[in-house]
């Protein structure tokens, strides 16, 4: 049977998009099962152990038996360390019952497209955009509603751009800041003017806020900061090296939080209770760690990008959060995947293709600095040589 045809499966199944650096992951596990050496640039995992005082804590939180469900919004002295995280980095004041803790970020993305979404409601994001927002967006029946942002502009919106496009009522705005997958920042100043779009009867501003502390140049800011008709995203997996604890979050109003409680209730019941209680030392105890991760990526960041302008490929304008670099790779192949696919092929090293990010990467590669500095070398290695012989 044809699983892409059969009339059983529904439609908004069938035509959801493949995660196509799973593919390029997949692809490169045959290759290594075969018996060769690849070298993993394309996901974006960090390659640390998750700090011991983490860990600890979920290991007292078992031997005292905190193994049952908790309350559905999560543990109150998570969502209070939250808060108090947020003051802290941000001078903003939040309230435990504004705050949903969830089993990763992505369970936070469907709650909340779900809650606010009615069938045709548009959503902006930008072109290129971490790859999975479309479906998170589509699958309720809202539409992705994407606006191009450029190399030269380091891709921050230009929120003329979104001005221009709210005859078209979106019902929301998506912000990544740092962002997937191109590692950059929204000034405040395109922040604050994105947020003033949203006053009166604009569209909701949604801050997906999980690259947050992994700036290496310059400062982050939460969409917090400039409105409160805002929703934020945000979790332990990348900063605390914490992407198996499946453990993330998510601010709202408080009028949204019942409505998304009752499909965290339904759907989930709660995070995993050990988790949560290493989330709570993440933000009161791991301060050290982070620090220590953080200058390692930086130290890798300026090799790889040093390494790729070796090559003579450019990079205008450099990536400073996060750990990706999105390069043009546009004048060896139009066709990102195919030169993906190749390069792990020919060169073992897998490297994610642009048009998983949507049109306004096509012809790129995304390259990830969450690897060790010598797989980073030899990767660089073996593209430079690729690069040769092609």
């Amino acid at each position: 049977m044809n699983d892409t045809t059969c009339t059983e499966i529904s439609a908004r199944c069938r035509e959801m998009t493949s995660f196509l650096v799973m593919d390029i992951l997949e692809a490169a596990q045959r290759l290594e099962r075969e018996g060769h050496h690849v070298v993993h640039l394309e996901i974006g995992e960090p390659d640390f152990d998750t700090p011991e005082c983490i860990k600890e804590a979920a290991c007292r939180a078992l031997d005292e038996n905190q193994t049952h469900y908790t309350h559905s919004l999560g543990i109150i002295e998570l969502r209070e360390a939250i808060c108090e995280d947020y003051l802290n980095r941000y001078d903003v004041e939040i309230h435990p019952d504004q705050i949903i803790v969830t089993q990763g970020t992505s369970p936070a993305m469907f709650m909340l497209f779900s809650t606010l979404l009615e069938r045709g409601d548009k959503v902006v994001i930008s072109d290129p955009s971490y790859a999975c927002y479309a479906n998170f967006i589509r699958f309720p029946g809202g539409e992705p509603l994407p606006i191009r942002v450029y190399e030269e502009d380091g891709f921050q919106y230009r929120p003329e751009a979104i001005r221009e496009r709210l005859g078209e009522q979106p019902k929301a705005i998506l912000i990544n800041s740092p962002a997937n997958p191109t590692g950059t920042l929204l000034s405040k100043e395109r922040m604050q003017a994105i947020a003033d779009l949203g006053r009166g009867n604009g569209p909701w501003i949604v801050s997906d806020e999980i690259y947050h502390g992994l700036v290496y140049e310059g400062r982050e800011h939460s969409i917090l900061e400039f409105t409160d008709k805002c929703f934020v995203f945000n979790g332990f997996s990348k900063l605390y090296a914490m992407t198996g604890w499946r453990l993330g979050y998510l601010i709202a109003p408080k009028p949204f939080i019942r409505p998304m409680q009752k499909l965290c209730q339904n759907f989930f019941i709660s995070a995993n209770a050990p988790a949560q209680w290493g989330g709570v030392a993440a933000l009161q105890e791991a301060a050290e760690d982070v620090e220590r991760m953080k200058r390692i990526y930086d130290e890798r960041r300026r090799y790889m990008l040093g390494r790729l302008r070796g090559m003579g490929l450019s990079i205008p304008h450099e990536p400073t959060g996060a750990f990706y670099v999105l390069v043009d790779f546009r004048h060896v192949s139009g066709d990102s995947l195919a030169l993906a696919f190749d390069i792990l092929e020919k060169a073992h090293v897998g490297v994610t293709p642009g048009i998983d990010f949507g049109p306004g990467a096509e012809g790129y590669l995304r390259f990830s600095y969450a690897s060790s500095l010598e797989n980073i070398a030899e990767g660089m290695d073996r593209l430079e040589r690729y690069l040769a012989n092609r």
